[in-house]
């Protein structure tokens, strides 16, 4: 049978519990990071983020590097400390020992991944519109269906594509940077339009963008979840994190001013494939080489957030928070079946019901209501002793910082609401 039994061998000893296989090397572990940070949010809400702070979109980017970089180094030692499938719910139930706030967290965890994938769901539809002209409906289950398909088939494989995909979505900004050159040489004339006055109107457009611009770097808190897939996780997992946050932190900024220079605003804000259109107006060519780079890259970033997802539940399933039959992973692929078919029928009903802007808003209210528990968490660990030798730490500072950061953005979000 496919699934495992809680049957005994020839030998009347009881079978073996199937687990999850260490089979992702450092370079791998980097690229699925990297392939969710990207593919998330470059290339669907640079256009959305740059309709919010205009002209000072690349500092919206520089201000969420700083908050999500904060949050990484957060992680960084977390999961060098506790590399386990489960990730934030883990860190969160050895930081306070609550087992309500760590199913709490792990459900915010798991709504975000879901949210993130139905958002990206929805971005492949400006991208293959430009080839053709499909209902948004037939495409947006293709899509999930064909991942959740290649979800389930294995976690080397489904990393392998997405690594895959990774290099060529890499490929994509760095070209777009290449072809909108001529913009950079207009960026000392212009350069006074990108430096904010010291007004209140201006800053608040830029946290607002920066917000929106924080789900961008969401992906690399989806590593943790890998962990125990992940090769000498305690050494791998801190490095892997750092280099996905600082690649994707260059490439953002390039882009971003690329993006504000080569293109009017009201037409970029408008776009629902904004790379493609720079790529078009720089260029003078199709955008369909753009485009279909830009496919490649959203469907990653959709397909490791539903991996995440699922190997969240499988954590928690694991932990006893959740059905053990939630988290049963299947003999033959070694991946969770049942928890990788819930999570992608839950992306499939998010992305039709819910508009893209509305979606990566709530995804990142969920991840940085998260990223504020785990500050804190970590904090309370390092005051009780130090970690096993050999584990990832960071000075005490850092878990504050990253709290506090944090909270500002997610106030900042609420009073934008409730105004």
């Amino acid at each position: 049978m496919a699934e495992l039994q809680q049957a005994h061998s020839a030998n009347g000893r009881p079978a073996a519990k199937v687990e999850l296989r260490r089979s992702l090397s450092l370079p791998l572990i980097t690229f699925y990071g990297l392939g969710t940070i990207l593919g998330a949010g470059i290339y669907v809400l640079v256009g959305k983020v740059a309709g919010v702070s205009g002209m000072y979109a690349p500092i919206s980017f520089a201000l969420a590097a700083v908050i999500a970089g904060l949050s990484a180094f957060t992680y960084m030692e977390l999961c060098s400390r506790h590399p386990l499938a489960g990730g934030a719910a883990v860190y969160t139930q050895e930081g306070f020992g609550l087992r309500w706030l760590s199913i709490l967290v792990g459900f915010l965890i798991i709504l975000s991944g879901l949210v993130s994938a139905a958002t990206i769901s929805k971005g492949f539809v400006g991208y293959f519109r430009v080839f053709v002209e499909l209902p948004d409906v037939l495409i947006i289950v293709a899509v999930v269906v064909a991942l959740a398909l290649l979800a389930a088939w294995g976690i080397a494989q489904s990393v392998a594509a997405a690594a895959v995909a990774t290099v060529i979505e890499v490929g994509g900004l760095i070209l777009i940077i290449v072809v909108a050159s001529a913009s950079f040489a207009a960026l000392p004339a212009r350069l006074p339009e990108m430096i904010p006055p010291m007004e209140l109107v201006a800053w608040e457009g830029i946290f607002l963008g920066g917000f929106l611009a924080f789900y961008a770097f969401i992906g690399f808190e989806d590593m943790a979840n890998v962990a125990e897939e992940v090769k000498d996780p305690i050494r791998n997992m801190p490095r892997a994190i750092l280099l996905a946050i600082a690649i994707s932190t260059l490439l953002y900024i390039a882009v971003s001013v690329a993006a504000v220079l080569a293109v009017p605003l009201d037409e970029l804000s408008a776009s629902g494939a904004p790379l493609a259109l720079m790529f078009e107006r720089t260029t003078g060519a199709s955008p369909k080489i753009m485009a279909m780079i830009s496919l490649f890259a959203v469907i990653n970033g959709a397909l490791i957030q539903i991996i995440m997802a699922a190997r969240m539940l499988y954590g928690m399933s694991r932990e006893g928070w959740l059905p053990k039959g939630i988290g049963k992973v299947n003999s033959r692929t070694q991946t969770p079946i049942l928890a990788t078919a819930l999570v992608s029928a839950a992306v499939l009903v998010l992305a039709l019901a819910l508009p893209l802007v509305t979606l990566a808003k709530i995804t990142s209210f969920a991840v940085l209501a998260v990223f504020a528990l785990l500050g804190l968490a970590l904090a309370r660990l390092k005051r009780v002793g130090p970690p096993a030798p050999g584990v990832y730490t960071v000075p005490a500072w850092v878990p504050y910082a990253s709290t506090v950061s944090a909270l500002l953005l997610l106030s900042l979000q609420v009073f934008d609401m409730l105004r």
